[in-house]
């Protein structure tokens, strides 16, 4: 029996902070449970947008359930108030993983990148391809906030999500069962292979 894992992505962002959610079984294939973004607007004070963050990513915690939380890792830019606003939604999202008992990491933009396009510097057209492509979308997630945070989930997967372990050091029992499941498909992997070694094929 094959156990998926539910993965939240979050591409944080004061204005707009992208939110994906994503099914992604032990083979790799992955299936969309949710994309959406949070706004809020430039006109209300820090307090208020920095709420309404909050109120939308709870409500995908809540709706959907996650097993993991994976949030883009901010870096220096040369726009502070830029980094200061993403640093502050990155917060916000990591407190509620925590809150709701979730395990949560973070993952560059260019590990993203490398994990869906396999080039570390890809523009956001290419991502949003491989997202599409990869989710079998009839179209490009839209906008880009939306397709950056279901490419930080399937990073998360494919990156060894299933291994990462909650703050007191346990597996969930959703990750227990993803970890049998790599084993036993890595097992299979490499009997097929000796086979093929003994037989010359």
């Amino acid at each position: 029996m094959s156990h998926s894992l539910r993965v939240l992505g979050v591409d944080p962002g004061l204005t707009r902070c992208g939110i994906g959610v994503v099914d992604v079984s032990p083979d790799r294939t992955a299936s969309l449970v949710h994309v959406g973004v949070v706004r809020s607007a430039v006109t209300d004070p820090i307090e208020k947008r920095l709420a309404t963050i909050a109120a939308g990513i709870r409500s995908v915690l809540a709706a959907h359930d996650p097993h993991v939380v994976a949030v883009e890792r901010v870096f220096a830019q040369n726009n502070r108030h830029s980094v200061m606003g993403t640093a502050q939604a990155s917060g916000i999202a990591l407190l509620l993983a925590a809150e709701h008992g979730i395990p949560a990491a973070t993952h560059t933009p260019s590990e993203v990148k490398a994990a869906i396009t396999g080039y570390g510097s890809a523009d956001k057209l290419q991502v949003q391809t491989m997202v599409a492509r990869v989710l079998r979308l009839d179209a490009l997630p839209q906008p880009a906030d939306a397709a950056d945070a279901l490419a930080l989930a399937l990073c998360h997967a494919w990156r060894g999500g299933a291994a990462t372990a909650p703050t007191g050091g346990a597996l969930t029992p959703a990750q227990k069962a993803w970890r049998d499941a790599e084993k036993r498909q890595t097992s299979a992997g490499m009997r097929v292979d000796r086979t093929k070694v003994r037989t010359g094929a």
